[in-house]
Parts: structure tokens; C-alpha cells; sequence
């Protein structure tokens, strides 16, 4: 049918699940329904999750479409003491008996119930170093530029794919990708183990990896606002001047974005915190509303490489 298609005609599919008391979000054919409860209620979500369900299945149904059950994945996400409260293993539907997931797999991210990005990180570092040992193995018959594309296809595109989830992990985390970015500069460059990192990565005109992320936040934080980015991700950047009582703020003349207030580790680690942050850390300039994509994306990256000297 071909992508425009068939989000029309799937389009009904949201109605049922709002209906139900769910979000959905869909990603062509892959959709997540997904609510926040307190730990307490977990059994009526239980029930509530199976009504939705069984209605989806029916709806596809006459829509000439078919709901994978055993395909389906369900997953607890929030603290430690708050999962311990959760004592039901598994979920009954109507054609399959699903099991809750401790990680499950969003994209090509790996999501753990606790949001510590540990087992992404872990699969991620197993995949880069698995291809870089491949290229090692012929980088004899390789170009310097021949290698640093191939670099680029199979490993800096890991690193950079979604790596604004990882904003606000711990650093020991990060760190682990921080080695691996290290790995393949020296695969490029020769350089040693022993050789500090920080002159070989500018070299070669690349971030760190904390800074990537930084970098990505930044550019979605600046589309949310010039409208090139997706509708739910643009109300979680709103201008201070549009705060009635903070107008005649410094913040609101400056360009800065209004920071919600949070109670938790995951609260401040999300977009809606995060984006707002790293914005208002940028200078002055570099929020200006008339400022082009490109020439922003040029000045930000000379921004945060200038922050490592």
C-alpha cells in the first residue's frame, strides 16, 4: 500500500486505543500501547491491557489485518521497589498467554524495565566491536578513506542511532561508549593505546560521545521549535515568553525554553527536561529563532568542541 496508505487506513486503530484509556504510538506496522499507573493498580492495567487488546484484535480483524499475539511484548518500567510490587509473571489473552519481558526491543533499542540502558549499551558494544574485529582483519587492503567510511557505516552509525535516550545515564555507561568511539579512531588513525584521545578525536572532527548526545538534543530541541519535529515532542518546548508572569524575565527575552520541575531520576531524563536544559545552556547566539538548520548545526558542533579545550 505503500507508507502513506497505509497509515490511513490504519488510522482508526488510535481511536480504539484512546477509547480504552491507552497512548499509542506506531512506527509502520509496530505499535505500542503504553500507560502510567501507580505500582499499586498494576492488576486493573492487567485487565484493562486485555480489553485493549482483544479490541485491537477485533478491529484488525475487520480490517482485513491480523494481531500477532505471540509477537507481543509487555514490559513494567519504573523503579526497583515499585517493580517489587508487581507479583503477576504473566498476561492471559485470548489467543496466547504473554510473559512480561525484563528487556524488550524498541527499534533497535533495548529497553530495560528500570530505563538504565544498560543491556542497550551492552548489545551495542558487543555489535561495534564484532565489526570492527572484521576490519582489522583487512584493514591492510583498505584506504585511509576507505576505512573511515566503512567505520562510519558500521559503528559511528550505532553509536548516533537514538543516542538521545541516553541523555542523563550514568557515566560509567557512557563510558563504555566513550571506549568504543576511542577503538575506532585508532583503527583510522594508528594511534596507540597509550596516546591521549581528545587530539586524535579532533583530528578527525569528532565529538565525544557525551557531547554527541548533547549535539542530538539540541538539534531536536531547535526543530521542536521551528515546527519540524513531531507534535507531542513540540509542547514539551515552550518558550518562557509564552509564560504568562515570566515575560519580563531575562530568560524570556534570551530565547530560553520553560524546564518542568520533576521528582524522579526518570523525570529528569527525559525529553521534556532534558531538551529545555541543553537549550538554555546553548549561548545566546546560537538560540536565535532566525537562525538557518545548517548554520545551526555548523555552530553548535564548533560550540561543543570548543568546550573541550
Amino acid at each position: 500500500m505503500g507508507p502513506l496508505l497505509f497509515l490511513l487506513y490504519t488510522a482508526e486503530l488510535f481511536e480504539v486505543i484512546a477509547a480504552c484509556g491507552f497512548t499509542g504510538h506506531a512506527y509502520a506496522d509496530d505499535t505500542q500501547v503504553y500507560v502510567s499507573i501507580p505500582a499499586t493498580d498494576y492488576t486493573d492495567a492487567m485487565d484493562r491491557l486485555t480489553r485493549c487488546i482483544t479490541q485491537i484484535r477485533d478491529w484488525m480483524a475487520s480490517n482485513r489485518l491480523k494481531l500477532n499475539e505471540d509477537k507481543t511484548q509487555i514490559i513494567w518500567l519504573g523503579t526497583r521497589q515499585q517493580l517489587d510490587k508487581i507479583t503477576v509473571q504473566t498476561l492471559s489473552l485470548p489467543n496466547a498467554t504473554v510473559s512480561f519481558s525484563a528487556v524488550v526491543n524498541d527499534l533497535g533499542v533495548l529497553l530495560d524495565s528500570q530505563l538504565s540502558m544498560a543491556d542497550h549499551i551492552a548489545a551495542l558494544s558487543r555489535s561495534c566491536f564484532f565489526y570492527m574485529r572484521q576490519l582489522r582483519s583487512i584493514k591492510q587492503s583498505l584506504t585511509p578513506d576507505a576505512t573511515r567510511t566503512l567505520i562510519h557505516a558500521f559503528v559511528s552509525s550505532r553509536l548516533d542511532y537514538c543516542n538521545s535516550i541516553l541523555a542523563g545515564v550514568s557515566s560509567q555507561l557512557l563510558q563504555k561508549l566513550q571506549v568504543i568511539q576511542n577503538a575506532a579512531a585508532r583503527l583510522i588513525t594508528g594511534a596507540r593505546r597509550c596516546d591521549h584521545m581528545t587530539p586524535v578525536l579532533r583530528d578527525l572532527h569528532w565529538l565525544p560521545i557525551r557531547q554527541r548526545i548533547t549535539f542530538k538534543t539540541a538539534v531536536l530541541a531547535y526543530k521542536c521549535q521551528h515546527g519540524m519535529a513531531p507534535q507531542y515532542l513540540q509542547t514539551y518546548c515552550q518558550p518562557m515568553s509564552a509564560r504568562s508572569g515570566r515575560r519580563h524575565l531575562r530568560s524570556a527575552q534570551t530565547g530560553q525554553l520553560c524546564v518542568p520541575r520533576t521528582r524522579t531520576k526518570f523525570g529528569d531524563r527525559s525529553f521534556a527536561v532534558q531538551g529545555p536544559r541543553v537549550w538554555n545552556s546553548l549561548p545566546a547566539e546560537l538560540r536565535d529563532p532566525d537562525i538557518a538548520m545548517d548554520t545551526f548545526r555548523n555552530r553548535l558542533k564548533t560550540f561543543l568542541f570548543d568546550m573541550q579545550l
